[in-house]
């Protein structure tokens, strides 16, 4: 995604990732029913001495799993329907899950997102060894390619702040970049500042089903974008405070690039939106049109959910580029409420009728696919 502003960051999530889970007050979510303790690190998931299945793998940070690290346990994990079970800990490092692992788990064994953080801190401007800088989609610490890819209560970070690259345009880093078709997210976390969350598909003509269900995602610059067909429900977005701009708009929390045949793209049901900034100093979206995909079409849906007042209810859309005005593209809104719900100026807040509201649902946007929790 194009970079807004780059600067330096005097508040960032590296002390709260590397604080411990404690720390994170604001970023808590309900702990699960699975517990972890020393003696017990991963739950009741079971252990390489009582594996839940023959195509269990356990990943300890110290050693009383099957790997310590976690792409080493995706590695070794060929083929399909792999469960992958992560003890809590930091886990620094970048992993990749390539499309042959379709149908892997991963479940945090604790239960509680905050115990269980893969974070690593590249951004698109960071130099790659071998020459040359990563670039957003090279920037992200987990990609997933596979189809029917779950996780549970873990975290996805990146935890890349500008001050690392002063001066540097490409301060896109992103946490997760997920491209599958069927992938769900429950209670997962997702943090970042700015491209947190890559919403995406494997080509322009894979229309990519993904599903987030309370989970937490925060950042600043269209920390949630992609083409991909994503809903989210019951999930908490939430927008940082930037020490490195003097005024609004600090970011977007929105940017679908949904391709033009797609007839659908993100939609946000039963969601809030808080915000640690100023009242009014955040978008709720703009569109990307990319240059690999001029004809994109961007969607974006946002129904019956909390918008807080960090959200500029009077001009809560922006364009990214004037040649593609939001206005031209698929944004409303329905049943919203909270400050930044208020429609003070109608022309600024394209709003669903009863009847394309009966249609803008899960169901509807999923198809035959019913993403099932992993377990209770």
């Amino acid at each position: 995604m194009p970079s807004h502003h780059p600067g330096a960051d005097a508040i960032g999530r590296r002390a709260l990732l590397t604080a411990g889970a404690g720390t994170a007050l604001a970023l808590a979510l309900p702990a699960g029913t699975a517990t972890a303790s020393p003696n017990r690190p991963f739950g009741r998931f079971g252990s390489p001495a009582a594996r839940l299945t023959g195509r269990t793998l356990y990943v300890h940070p110290g050693g009383l799993g099957d790997h310590t690290t976690v792409q080493a346990a995706v590695t070794a994990a060929s083929g399909a329907g792999w469960t992958l079970v992560l003890a809590p800990g930091t886990y620094r490092e970048t992993v990749s899950v390539s499309a042959a692992r379709t149908g892997m788990t991963w479940l945090g064994a604790s239960g509680d997102a905050r115990d269980v953080v893969v974070v690593y801190d590249n951004a698109a401007g960071t130099p790659r060894p071998e020459g040359g800088t990563y670039g957003t989609s090279g920037s992200a610490t987990t990609t997933v390619q596979a189809d029917g890819f779950t996780a549970q209560g873990v975290t996805f970070a990146n935890d890349f702040l500008r001050s690392d690259l002063p001066g540097n345009p490409g301060t896109q880093a992103v946490a997760l970049k997920v491209q599958g078709d069927r992938s769900a997210f429950f209670h997962c976390r997702f943090l970042g500042h700015q491209d947190t969350l890559y919403a995406d598909s494997t080509s322009l003509p894979a229309f990519a089903r993904q599903y987030f269900a309370h989970c937490y995602v925060e950042g600043d610059v269209d920390f949630v974008f992609g083409r991909a067909r994503a809903v989210f429900e019951h999930c908490h977005f939430r927008t940082l405070v930037r020490t490195d701009l003097a005024g609004a708009p600090y970011g977007f929390v929105f940017a679908p690039s949904t391709a033009g045949g797609n007839p659908y793209g993100f939609l946000a049901s039963r969601c809030r939106i808080t915000s640690e900034a100023p009242d009014g100093y955040y978008k709720l979206a703009r569109p990307w049109v990319p240059s690999s995909d001029p004809t994109a079409w961007p969607s974006l849906v946002i129904r019956e959910s909390v918008l807080g007042p960090g959200i500029d209810a009077a001009a809560p859309y922006a364009n990214m580029r004037d040649a593609y005005p939001w206005q031209a593209q698929r944004f409303a809104e329905y049943r919203n409420t909270g400050p930044g719900a208020a429609v003070t100026v109608p022309e600024n807040r394209p709003q669903l009728g009863a009847a394309q509201a009966a249609t803008a649902n899960r169901e509807t946007y999923l198809g035959d696919w019913i993403p099932r929790r992993p377990c209770a």
